[in-house]
């Protein structure tokens, strides 16, 4: 066992009975390698993992089979490791709005990520994105924000993308709800989500 840096004297096994009975396990700041086989034990218990500011480079598939994970999984966020890839189960997190894989080593994305079709928001700046899969905005009919930001992906690309003009419009819709409820916008205007 001894998944991590015990904080405060922690005994792993308090720390598991914790991460059971709250549903979050959060390991963020762990100098982790790779994410802990302790948490396969918890099947039905998990909701929210933290894995952030770590040193991960594999997200293994059975993460995904962690049952409430998928239906209640709202948020996922893996940024600042060192991921070069994203597994095809993350399609099936089904509940997913929000995935955050900022500053990784991230190229594509598997075509399963179609399949998240409550995916409101993607971040993957500080990757090495060339290519997201071509029915990503026309399959998740949800999603109002992607941020592309440090990656090799042109604008031209993606505007060229089927289902852009639709994505163009929820994104839009959901800026004209922000400035109508007189919600500040950054100083730099409405973020185009991919570097011109």
């Amino acid at each position: 066992m001894g998944c991590c840096n015990s904080k405060g004297g922690e005994s792993t096994a308090n720390r598991i009975a914790r991460w059971r009975s709250t549903g979050i396990v959060a390991l963020r700041d762990s100098k982790l390698k790779i994410v802990p086989n302790e948490i396969f034990d918890l099947e039905k218990s998990v909701r929210t993992l933290d894995v952030t500011h770590n040193k991960i480079v594999d997200i293994p598939v059975a993460i995904f089979k962690l049952t409430n994970m998928q239906r209640l999984l709202l948020l996922l966020n893996v940024s600042n490791n060192k991921l070069k890839s994203l597994p095809e189960s993350i399609g099936s997190c089904f509940s997913l709005e929000e995935l955050q894989a900022n500053g990784n080593l991230i190229d594509d994305l598997p075509s399963s990520i179609c399949n998240l079709v409550y995916l409101k928001s993607l971040c993957l700046d500080n990757n090495n994105v060339y290519q997201i899969p071509h029915n990503l905005l026309k399959d998740c009919k949800a999603l109002q924000n992607i941020s592309l930001h440090d990656n090799p992906i042109s604008m031209d690309q993606f505007q060229q993308m089927e289902g852009f003009r639709e994505f163009e419009a929820r994104r839009k819709k959901k800026f004209d709800k922000q400035i109508d409820s007189n919600v500040m916008i950054s100083s730099k205007g409405l973020d185009e989500g991919v570097d011109l």
